[in-house]
């Protein structure tokens, strides 16, 4: 097994891009700069950052670091203040005796412009306004009053909210001590460059798992670095997923124009880098990495083969370049090469799919999350003595990430329906078969998968004379692959968001972005939708967002069969009058 965790050990050649990074940061005439590293989930943004950090910390003291999580001040802080609070104190603990001063001043600022900050809030609840996104509780309420739809709930919402801020406020700041914000942000930023100037090094603001936060807190992280930018000797180097930025922008802001939602980035971002896809030859070398890693070689030996492999992928341009299995066995020199090429010779082969598969593209994490359970099903298997080859478990973790799962149903269910042996993998195996033939004798859900399966069923080893029912029995038993695995895109996130607070079942928002999502999407966002309304145990009364699993489970059979699965859980005592309204007539809900 493969811990799944950022490190700051290369397997896939990101010290390039690091270096880059770091090159920029280390040239004053490129200071003050915001830099963004945008990636996907799972692509390794984060441990591009620790690269960057260490190739920064070993130049002699040059550099003071803060390290900001955005999501781990989720809910327990204003973003704002947060990142504030996390500077000033940095700044605080590395300025020498001569500068505590000047830098317990620019700490204590922090309490006043977070006083400053949630009295405007308290203001703008009192007088039922909305405070675009500045308050955490209450909004929905106060949007509610603004649309004309408000009820006695939201009413409660808003005056709860006020009061919360009231509390607050208590102590944070004596009543002489108020200033207008204009005020205080300009002595804030006064005194934040002359404790640089004292410090003589550059700060740089290491910001990761924008992207990881709701909306409104992702919107706080970015508004507070507008405080620093153009500061002498800052940089700020910024993970995120892109488009879940621009989600966020878009959310937080109402819908806002599309030129508004690429210049709001534009105006934070000064230079784009972005984390390259993982190509055949990138995805092989981590494979090959990763398995050589759990095959327990010394320390000296993997770092060898590391360095092998990365040396190789710089040179991938070369019409010369390239390696193999035997190159590999050579720099490892593994006491049991036979059982360690068997290893090395399914990553070579899995190596095109999981890098052009759609489900994939890739993806190290998802690689890493997918190897884990390929070697949790073999432990398992081995503990109970069964017949199984862990290549073919390989084969049926594939099959399930790269496919739906009414074709994993279908796959399985004739397993089982044919003594563990169907027909149609004697001709999948067949060279000479016709493609029209192959699809023909699949079961009509894996139709759809023609494409893959063909090239799935020529991957070692070949399964057409195997009982496969012990494959069957391991992916039941253990957790689904997708269910942990699976990324929501941009478009389904907004998809999820409106269908959590639809108001009608024919809503013409909820339409068009259930129009816009990729149907293989359907079943993961109704496991987002269905582990949102398991946070709320309240059913007596009607509730929006069953409303919208309803439509999402209208145009997706397999999503309405978690729907289902859901509601018989919840073991209620009778359905709510509005639930049975909703799910009458409703072919999928039927018994």
């Amino acid at each position: 097994m493969w811990a799944d965790t950022d490190t700051d050990v290369d397997y896939l050649n990101y010290t390039e891009v690091a270096e880059l990074v770091a090159e920029m940061v280390g040239s004053e005439r490129m200071l003050p700069l915001s830099l963004g590293v945008f990636g996907t989930w799972g692509t390794g943004k984060s441990s591009i950052l620790r690269l960057v950090q260490a190739d920064l910390a070993a130049q002699d003291g040059r550099y003071v670091f803060v390290e900001f999580d955005a999501w781990l001040y989720q809910d327990f802080d204003d973003a704002r203040a947060a990142l504030m609070a996390v500077i000033a104190k940095v700044l605080l603990d590395a300025a020498p005796e001569g500068l505590k001063d000047k830098a317990k001043s620019l700490y204590g600022r922090v309490n006043k412009l977070r006083f400053l900050g949630l009295a405007a809030e308290g203001g703008a609840a009192f007088m039922g306004l909305p405070t675009f996104g500045l308050l955490r509780k209450g909004i929905e309420g106060i949007g509610d009053y603004v649309a004309g739809d408000a009820d006695d709930e939201d009413a409660k919402a808003v005056k709860d909210a006020a009061g919360e801020v009231r509390e607050k406020t208590k102590g944070l700041l004596a009543a002489k001590e108020k200033r207008s914000p204009p005020e205080e942000i300009t002595a804030f930023r006064a005194e934040f460059k002359e404790v640089l100037r004292g410090l003589d090094k550059t700060l740089v603001v290491v910001i990761d798992n924008i992207d990881r936060c709701t909306p409104p807190n992702a919107i706080h992280t970015l508004e507070a670095i507008r405080l620093f930018l153009f500061l002498p000797r800052t940089a700020f180097v910024i993970a995120a997923d892109e488009d879940m930025v621009r989600h966020a922008v878009s959310t937080h802001f109402r819908n806002p124009s599309e030129r508004l939602i690429q210049d709001y980035l534009d105006k934070l971002i000064q230079v784009p880098v972005r984390v390259p896809r993982l190509g055949v030859q990138e995805v092989r070398a981590y494979m090959l990495l990763l398995f050589a890693e759990a095959a327990e070689v010394s320390a000296e030996r993997l770092e060898a083969l590391r360095s092998f492999l990365v040396e190789q992928l710089r040179q991938a341009w070369r019409p010369d370049a390239g390696f193999g299995v035997d190159d590999i066995l050579r720099v490892l020199q593994p006491a049991d090469p036979a059982a360690l090429r068997v290893t090395l010779d399914l990553a070579d082969r899995m190596a095109p799919l999981l890098a052009y598969s759609a489900n994939v593209k890739g993806n190290p994490r998802i690689i890493k999350r997918m190897l884990n359970v390929v070697r949790m099903r073999a432990s398992v298997a081995r503990k109970r003595g069964m017949p199984i080859d862990e290549a073919i478990i390989a084969k049926f973790v594939l099959f399930e990430r790269c496919t739906a799962a009414a074709a994993v149903d279908a796959l399985h269910d004739a397993i089982n329906a044919s003594a563990g042996k169907p027909e149609f993998f004697a001709l999948l195996e067949d060279a000479n078969a016709l493609a029209a033939d192959t699809e023909g004798a699949c079961p009509e859900p894996m139709r759809p998968y023609m494409t893959f399966i063909r090239d799935w069923s020529a991957l070692e080893p070949p399964l057409a004379d195997i009982d496969l029912r012990p494959a069957v029995y391991l992916a039941r038993e253990t957790v689904p692959l997708r269910s942990i695995a699976a990324a929501l895109s941009p478009a389904a996130l907004r998809a999820v968001d409106v269908l959590r607070d639809v108001r009608t079942a024919s809503s013409p928002a909820a339409r068009d972005a259930l129009a816009a999502v990729d149907a293989i999407e359907h079943v993961p966002m109704m496991d987002a939708l269905v582990r949102d309304m398991r946070r709320n145990p309240d059913w007596m009364r009607s509730r929006r967002d069953f409303l919208g699993a309803t439509l999402l489970a209208d145009i997706a059979p397999e999503a309405a069969v978690v729907l289902v699965r859901f509601v018989r859980s919840l073991e209620l005592p009778r359905r709510p009058p509005w639930m049975s309204a909703l799910l009458a007539g409703k072919a999928w809900a039927e018994g």
